[in-house]
């Protein structure tokens, strides 16, 4: 195991560091409920992404779940099919109905020309992920919102700290859910957030994930309990100071992944999208069959047997789970391109620690 290159690897924040927020909490005696760090860490993060308002979740998921509620969608919501299965489950947690769209073969996101097609008198709200961390054609899905009335609640999982055009892409829709799972750019090791645009919804999002409770005695609504607590404040406060140059290195392995895999027939990488400050969440490929020679299941599995642990992000497409096969009228017969790069994409290894050497090795593996 210690030999193995994983897919990803937390950056932990040094250790000594850690160690007086520990103290302040001990000495504080406040583990959760909207503690001094909770306070300071939505405060610190809304400077750094550029936002007015955000309000902290325990998980991303349980942040999703509340987006919806939050904006109190019952009906249809257009989604994408390529994601990870907590975009769809939180769809489906809310008692709504996922409507699967196909994605755009260039930054595989939820491809904005097929969502009218998809819009019924059922249709509430459109649920789309920026993949990878690249952005969706924001300014489109927001023309079709305004011209059906509906709401944009964007899954930005992969996307903390990117920028379009110099704004924070938390900036589109109705809401933007934000994951800080380990395995992200920037993680409270578990945790996520909401990001809204008026302090009447932060107010109401604060109060859903609190049980619903305003004041000490009254309940307005059935919420949920998916607060932030203290610890996790305090080691997202300490990786804020880190970030920037977690994503600094990232960018630094990208650029070499690029650089190496360019001659390598049958294998293609994503460039940088225009005008957009980057991430770096993942490394995805394409393995194309026929012109690389192997499939990307096999060249997933000869990876395992060189110490390289991919992952086929986004493999099944949540559209071919169990629970989700029977919103297809045809089995992917309406999502052909998501089909056709499920069976192509892998991500490969990125994280900070990841040395040169290795890069170069993993390439090797694949040039061989």
């Amino acid at each position: 195991m210690n030999n193995q290159i994983t897919v990803s690897k937390p950056c932990l924040p040094p250790l000594e560091e850690f160690i007086p927020y520990l103290q302040q909490i001990w000495d504080n005696k406040w583990l959760t409920n909207n503690g001094p760090l909770h306070q300071q860490l939505e405060k610190e993060l809304a400077d750094y992404l550029g936002v007015e308002y955000i309000s902290l979740f325990s998980n991303g998921t349980l942040a999703l779940m509340s987006a919806l509620q939050a904006l109190n969608i019952q009906g249809e919501v257009i989604t994408t099919p390529f994601s990870f299965v907590a975009t769809t489950h939180s769809i489906w947690w809310n008692k709504s109905t996922p409507v699967f769209v196909d994605i755009e073969p260039g930054y595989l996101n939820l491809d904005p020309y097929k969502i009218e097609a998809a819009i019924t008198e059922k249709t509430e709200a459109i649920m789309p992920v920026h993949v990878y961390g690249n952005p969706c054609q924001v300014d489109e899905i927001q023309r079709i919102a305004d011209k059906y009335q509906l709401k944009v609640i964007y899954d930005a999982a992969h996307a903390f700290g990117v920028k379009k055009d110099g704004n924070s892409i938390m900036k589109y829709g109705d809401l933007s859910v934000l994951s800080f799972h380990a395995t992200k750019v920037y993680s409270t090791i578990e945790g996520g957030a909401i990001v809204c645009h008026t302090s009447e919804m932060k107010h109401h999002i604060d109060n859903l994930k609190n049980f619903g409770f305003r004041g000490e005695t009254v309940v307005e609504e059935p919420g949920i309990n998916a607060k932030l607590n203290e610890v996790q404040a305090a080691y997202g406060l300490l990786q804020l100071k880190y970030v920037d140059g977690f994503i600094a290195s990232r960018k630094r392995i990208s650029e070499l992944y690029r650089e190496l895999l360019k001659d390598i027939q049958g294998i293609s990488a994503f460039n940088d999208m225009k005008g957009v400050s980057h991430a770096y969440s993942y490394f995805p490929i394409l393995v194309d069959e026929e012109k690389y020679g192997m499939s990307r299941d096999d060249l997933y599995e000869k990876l395992k047997e060189n110490d390289i642990l991919g992952r086929r992000y986004f493999y099944p497409l949540i559209s071919d789970f169990e629970p989700y096969k029977s919103l297809l009228s045809a089995k992917s017969a309406n999502i052909p391109i998501a089909t056709k790069i499920a069976q192509q994409v892998l991500c490969l290894p990125i994280y900070v620690e990841l040395s040169e050497e290795e890069v170069r090795y993993i390439v090797n593996v694949l040039r061989k």
